[in-house]
């Protein structure tokens, strides 16, 4: 394609893998004097967590040992008593849950004193004699149940395992042992205390996916998928989720396994800013849209909320209190913005007494947020009162920029604030769903002014339906986590370290610089927003000179050459990942820049030089013609039911 670009130039002037690349300090493949073998010659440490733990805690230490097969083709056994253990251990546990963590503290072999009480925290760390009969051992051990998962999910990323294995086909390098370190390491507490994503535009990518290959018995995105978002999430250490709620899906809770899956994962279930109370008012209100009104059927619109409360209330839930319309539209019932706000006080009040009953807490202790969007935002500037205990989790404006941020009055509030951030976007005038655009300076610069300004009970990404929101989802969440660990002089260092992670270090600063560009020119002109008119309004040419054109279509066929070389040059087992995380998003808008521009040219020489025209139209109809084959071959599943667009 460069080269037909570069052939009508003229026209334009007139229009390997390395092993844990971010972990070297306490992973090693070379045993040292002090070290723990995890796996060493044919020998593979028990993983040992006690049967009274969480689920939770099973399932992560089970991931782990398939995470060790992963890296070495051992798999570790599993055991859930610490009785009869021989040889190396990993001991897997929570404060006050676990007999020997009581014995390695009164032994002063650990501490727990900055790890105990806390949120989500944890400690890694080798202990000397941890058991009766073994030698060494090496401690993973939580404050809370989500805590010590987040421990050995940490255990799986050093060893190599990226948190985007299965969704992205991210495949480990490989290495015949394992030693981790024994220096004492501290995780958390987590800067922002809920952090999750919100899947919402599903209809595109994995509703259809799903109802094809995962849950085709349910023909939805069913448990089965869930219990993949619930694994990603703890790998990526976030704890909220706000589930899939276009008309297409049904809703959660449909599923009554849905609820109990997620007290498994220890995930907390929230709702949108449109869906109060865990409700899915897409699919479950099955009444009238017109009856959804609060002044014309108050009771009917309670029960409906009461309903789910009630059936969810022992479960780790955040509620959304408020009110707006079906689906992302304004509530109906009052006809002046004085009304809407007396109304929206009311309904705070009925809700929050439908909580206090149902939820065995003081009501100041259950997690509640309000979330002002889009019209509500007005509302709240108009006087509306939100109870001081309930999070305000403030808006951006659907594309990068957060809309408002709280002054020092609100900054004092009981409940905090946070922040609800798009990555993706479906809505008027311009959506954009296809590709993730949004430049990772963009994301650290809002976020960390959020942090700054004091929004730090609840982050939620808008992720549209995941796929192409790897990179910032992971930004997102790293930050959520630890807000220091990306500041002005090491955010440079996040595309190189993200690309050492999932491809290792030997193409890493190529593929940041490949990147980086993309990011560069696509937050220049999203691919989805190149047009300079309103959709249904009349064909306007871009403001671009000729010059600012074959500039900007040089750069994406340059970048386009770059990461087909580097396609080529990965590791077999890593091509796949990278087509979908770097390949298809690069050469995707660099088609999406050559079908566009064409097309505006073909227009401008339509009269006046008929046979440019027609190079024109050729250019874009080459450009619509491959980027429907990469697409097709993007969008194929693989016949084992893994997620391969």
């Amino acid at each position: 394609m460069l080269s037909l670009i570069r052939s009508i130039t003229p026209f334009f002037l007139l229009i390997p893998v390395s092993l844990f690349a971010q972990n070297t300090n306490w992973v090693h493949t070379k045993a040292t004097e002090s070290a723990f073998a995890l796996v060493s010659g044919e020998k593979a440490a028990t993983l040992v967590f006690e049967d009274s733990e969480h689920s939770v805690i099973e399932i992560a230490v089970k991931d782990l040992a398939k995470d060790v097969e992963r890296v070495t083709d051992q798999r570790p056994r599993v055991q859930s008593s610490t009785e009869g253990i021989e040889g190396a251990v990993v001991l897997v546990g929570t404060v006050g849950q676990s007999a020997w963590i009581d014995a390695l503290v009164e032994a002063e072999k650990i501490d727990l004193s900055k790890v105990e009480d806390q949120w989500e925290t944890f400690l890694l760390q080798t202990v000397e004699a941890p058991l009766p009969g073994v030698d060494k051992g090496f401690v993973v051990i939580g404050s809370d149940r989500r805590g010590t998962a987040y421990g050995v999910y940490e255990l799986s990323k050093a060893i190599g395992v990226s948190p985007w294995y299965w969704w992205a086909d991210v495949t480990p390098g490989k290495a015949e042992a394992l030693y981790l370190a024994g220096d004492t390491q501290i995780h958390g507490p987590p800067s922002v205390k809920y952090r999750g994503f919100f899947i919402n535009d599903e209809d595109w990518k994995l509703h259809p996916w799903a109802m094809r290959t995962y849950d085709p018995e349910l023909g939805d995105i069913g448990p089965k998928t869930y219990k993949r978002v619930f694994e990603l999430m703890l790998r990526l250490k976030a704890n909220t989720l706000w589930p899939a709620m276009h008309e297409v899906t049904k809703a959660f809770n449909i599923y009554p396994e849905n609820k109990y899956l997620a007290e498994r994962y220890a995930i907390v279930m929230g709702s949108s800013h449109a869906e109060p109370m865990l409700r899915n008012n897409v699919t479950e209100w099955t009444e009238p849209h017109a009856d959804y009104n609060y002044v014309t059927n108050r009771e009917g619109v309670r029960e409906y909320w009461r309903q789910r409360v009630e059936e969810n209330a022992d479960f780790e839930n955040i509620y959304t209190i408020g009110m707006r319309g079906i689906h992302d539209s304004g509530m109906v019932g009052a006809d002046s913005d004085e009304q809407r706000i007396e109304l929206l006080e009311q309904i705070f009040a009925d809700q929050r007494a439908m909580i206090e009953r149902y939820v065995d807490a003081p009501l100041e202790e259950v997690p509640q947020m309000f979330n002002p969007y889009k019209e509500v935002l007005d509302l709240y500037h108009g006087g509306l009162n939100v109870p001081d205990d309930v999070t305000i989790v403030w808006p951006n404006d659907n594309h990068g920029y957060i809309r408002y941020l709280p002054d020092e009055t609100e900054r004092a509030r009981a409940g905090g604030s946070g922040i609800y951030y798009h990555i993706s976007y479906l809505g008027a005038p311009f959506a954009y769903l296809w590709l993730y655009t949004t430049p990772p300076s963009l994301v650290w610069y809002e976020m960390n002014k959020a942090y700054d300004y004091g929004a730090r009970d609840l982050w939620m990404l808008n992720v549209g339906d995941m796929k192409n929101s790897e990179i910032g989802t992971d930004l997102f969440l790293q930050m959520a986590w630890d807000i220091d660990r990306w500041n002005l002089d090491t955010l440079p260092d996040f595309l190189s370290q993200w690309a050492a992670r999932e491809f290792g270090t030997e193409h890493a600063d190529a593929i940041a610089g490949v990147m980086s560009d993309y990011f560069k020119w696509n937050h220049k002109r999203r691919p989805e927003h190149l047009q300079w008119y309103l959709p249904h309004g009349r064909f306007a040419q871009s403001p671009l000179s000729n010059d600012e054109t074959r500039e900007r279509l040089l750069a994406f066929e340059q970048m386009s050459e770059d990461a087909k070389e580097l396609w080529e040059a990965v590791p077999e087992e890593l091509q796949d990942a990278f087509f979908q995380l770097v390949y298809y998003p690069v050469r995707g808008s660099a088609l999406a820049n050559q079908r566009y521009f064409g097309i505006e040219q073909y227009h401008r020489f339509f009269n006046s030089n008929p046979p440019r025209a027609r190079q024109f139209g050729a250019l874009a109809r080459a450009a619509e013609d491959e980027l429907n084959a990469i697409t097709a071959y993007y969008n194929s599943d693989l016949a084992d039911g893994k997620w391969r667009h």
